[in-house]
C-alpha cells in the first residue's frame, strides 16, 4: 500500500478491494486457504518475490504443510494435483492459465469450475482474486518494491 501513498486516493480504494476479495469470503463461501493459495500461485508464477513471500505466512498457517506449501511457491504441478483435491487443484490450474495465457482462457474453464461445484458467484470470486494479483505483482515489480528488511529475516 505504501507504493500508492502519493496518490491517496487509490490506496484506499485499492485497500478497499484487497479487504472485500481477501476477507469477505461471506459473500461467496471461497475459503480464506484457497484465497491465499491463488495469491500465491500467481505470485510465483509472475515471480514476485514480495507478494510470495507476503501471503505464503498466512498460507502456511492455515495449510500446516510445507510440503504443499512449497509447491505452490515453485508451482510444481505434479505434486499440486498429487496433494490438492480436484476443487482445490482447478482454482491452481485456472490462476496458472489466467496468468499466463488469459487469451486462452474459454467457457470450458468456467465449466470445469462448475463441475467441480462453484457457482457463478464464486467464479466471478476467484476470477477477481486471480486477476488482482496479476494488477498487484506487476505494480510491485514495476516500482521495484523490495521485501522489507524485518519480514526477510521472518520467511527464512
Amino acid at each position: 500500500m505504501t507504493i500508492q501513498s502519493l496518490l491517496p486516493d487509490t490506496m484506499q480504494d485499492h485497500f478497499k478491494l484487497y479487504m472485500t476479495l481477501m476477507f469477505n469470503q461471506r459473500q461467496t463461501g471461497i475459503k480464506r486457504k484457497q484465497l491465499e493459495m491463488m495469491a500465491v500461485t500467481v505470485s510465483a508464477l509472475n515471480k514476485c518475490n514480495y507478494c510470495v513471500a507476503h501471503h505464503s505466512v498466512p498460507l502456511g498457517m492455515l495449510l500446516k504443510n510445507e510440503k504443499l506449501l512449497a509447491a505452490l511457491q515453485n508451482y510444481d504441478i505434479n505434486i499440486l494435483e498429487d496433494m490438492l483435491s480436484p476443487r482445490d487443484f482447478a482454482l491452481i490450474r485456472l490462476a496458472e492459465k489466467i496468468t499466463r495465457r488469459p487469451y486462452d482462457s474459454s467457457e470450458e474453464d468456467i465449466n470445469n469450475l462448475r463441475e467441480c461445484g462453484f457457482n457463478d458467484e464464486q467464479i466471478l470470486h476467484v476470477v477477481l482474486v486471480i486477476n488482482y494479483f496479476n494488477f498487484v505483482n506487476r505494480n510491485v515489480l514495476a516500482l521495484g518494491v523490495e521485501l522489507e528488511p524485518d519480514y526477510q529475516k521472518a520467511c527464512k
